[in-house]
């Protein structure tokens, strides 16, 4: 299966048009810039998901600063505008109308810490629920998905895993921990999400692990 195919499959497995969640991948975001149609999201997923992965990590769900706009977990517009994203090209177009493009503290925190272990190259970033949770009428807003919302991520996630069976499965936060564990799956390592403070546990846990 070709990593296009593997995009493909992946998200052919999540609901589109349900109210407060948002499918990157297939819906259009009113401030979604010219260029970032969802064929262009699914184009830099397909590129995030071609290397050879030794780990990955599954967060909560996409933001609204991050996947909502880049179509790749824990990467910001800002991050691809720097070049910063291993295998994807730097952008020649802004992902957003926003008038500076949007910056996600915990993608940046995800990265720099990717980086510092020498382990960007070898890791993929997801998500347990894939769909961006937002507050009714509030697209620039994050919330907590419910169970049953992250109970929809199970489908792309069992994908995911069994297209690199040899990836250590890292859960960041409690929410793709319990998942995970729901779908009988026991990742290598739990470790703190870097959002709200969590930073220094996040990049602890995740060096332990190395």
């Amino acid at each position: 299966m070709t990593q296009t195919s593997l995009a493909n499959s992946l998200v052919d497995t999540l609901p589109v048009g349900l109210n407060g969640l948002f499918n990157p991948w297939r819906e259009r975001c009113l401030h979604d810039a010219a260029g970032n149609d969802s064929e262009q999201k699914l184009a830099r997923l397909a590129l995030h998901l071609d290397c050879d992965a030794e780990f990955i990590l599954v967060g909560e769900a996409p933001g609204y600063a991050g996947c909502r706009y880049s179509g790749i977990a824990f990467t910001s517009e800002r991050l691809l505008v720097e070049g910063a994203i291993p295998r994807v090209p730097v952008l020649s177009a802004r992902l957003s109308t926003r008038r500076l493009p949007f910056s996600e503290p915990s993608a940046t925190i995800v990265w720099k810490t990717l980086y510092r272990l020498g382990i960007a190259e070898r890791t993929i970033l997801w998500n347990a629920v894939q769909l961006h949770p937002y507050k009714k009428d509030l697209p620039w807003s994050n919330r907590t998905p419910t169970v049953a919302e992250v109970a929809l991520g199970a489908p792309a996630m069992r994908l995911l895993i069994a297209a690199f069976p040899e990836a250590k499965i890292i859960a960041v936060g409690k929410k793709s921990d319990e998942l995970l564990k729901c779908m009988g799956i026991t990742p290598a390592a739990q470790v703190r999400h870097p959002a709200n403070g969590g930073a220094t546990q996040f990049s602890a846990g995740l060096a332990a692990l190395m």
